[in-house]
């Protein structure tokens, strides 16, 4: 079943006391086109994060937010060696000058060298395993909203291409029709001439061909849509054929609901994975 490109997933991820969260989007795109929004010190990440994606997504605008939303701002340390040596210095000045009184906790841990304080700093490769379960996570809800657009599209192709076989079978009709009422007036030669000249068949053939070969697409898995495409301008090529071979009012005012159908069928086929 044929899948849109349009979708949206997200989840939780954790990882000892680190805490974050995943959003994944997906828009019309011609090709494969990947977007990061990573965290600081995070682009290491990138290529694990694009092989991943890639290996479920074949096409679209991909949009991968990592947020890190709960994590220890800092290791803090006690440098002890520079406690005791401000310690001894207290001392040999209460002795030299002959000072009194005592330090507290709350002098120690103001005075330089003291207490250490370092931010934490995350590793990519120690967060990607946390990274990719949120991914999978994401990806599976993307994946199911993507195959709920497929299935709309898919259901309004159909009857694009409904509508399009009457249109066929109206140009069909009328073109023979032609004939017969040419047939009464021409001489042999004229006629025959005339035959030859407004011939549709093979270019009808070949469209009846086309609506069947874009209903199989329909069915199919994968990436499609850049077949779909091709196959919409072929019957695009067939159509204009057919309203240069034959100059009738009907026949015209069917070629120009083909083309407007036909059309259509390409605006869809865009949207398509």
């Amino acid at each position: 079943m044929i899948k849109g490109m349009t979708g949206f997933g997200s989840a939780d991820i954790s990882f000892g006391k680190i805490k974050g969260g995943i959003e994944i989007k997906s828009q019309n795109h011609r090709y494969f086109d990947i977007v990061y929004y990573l965290p600081p010190g995070m682009s290491a990440l990138e290529g694990l994060v694009r092989d991943f994606v890639n290996g479920q997504l074949e096409r679209g605008r991909i949009m991968v937010s990592l947020k890190i939303t709960d994590k220890p701002l800092q290791n803090i340390s006690f440098n002890k060696d520079a406690v005791r040596e401000y310690l001894r210095y207290t001392k040999i000045l209460k002795t030299d000058f002959d000072l009194s009184g005592e330090l507290k906790v709350s002098d120690l841990i103001r005075l330089p060298g003291v207490v250490e304080a370092r931010e934490v700093v995350l590793e990519a490769d120690e967060i990607w395993p946390a990274v990719k379960k949120g991914l999978d996570v994401a990806l599976k809800s993307l994946v199911a909203m993507r195959v709920r657009e497929g299935k709309a599209l898919s259901k309004d192709m159909a009857d694009i291409l409904k509508r399009m076989t009457a249109e066929i079978k109206k140009i069909d009709a009328r073109t023979k029709a032609i004939l017969r009422d040419k047939k009464k007036t021409l001489s042999k030669e004229e006629f025959l001439s005339l035959q030859k000249g407004n011939d549709i068949s093979e270019e009808l053939t070949r469209l009846a061909h086309y609506i069947e070969e874009f209903k199989k697409h329909l069915q199919a898995s994968g990436g499609v849509g850049k077949k779909l495409d091709f196959v919409a301008q072929e019957m695009q090529r067939e159509t204009n054929t057919i309203g240069s071979k034959v100059q009738d009012r009907d026949v015209s005012n069917a070629v120009i609901a083909l083309k407007s159908k036909i059309e259509k069928l390409r605006e869809q086929a865009q949207n398509i994975e």
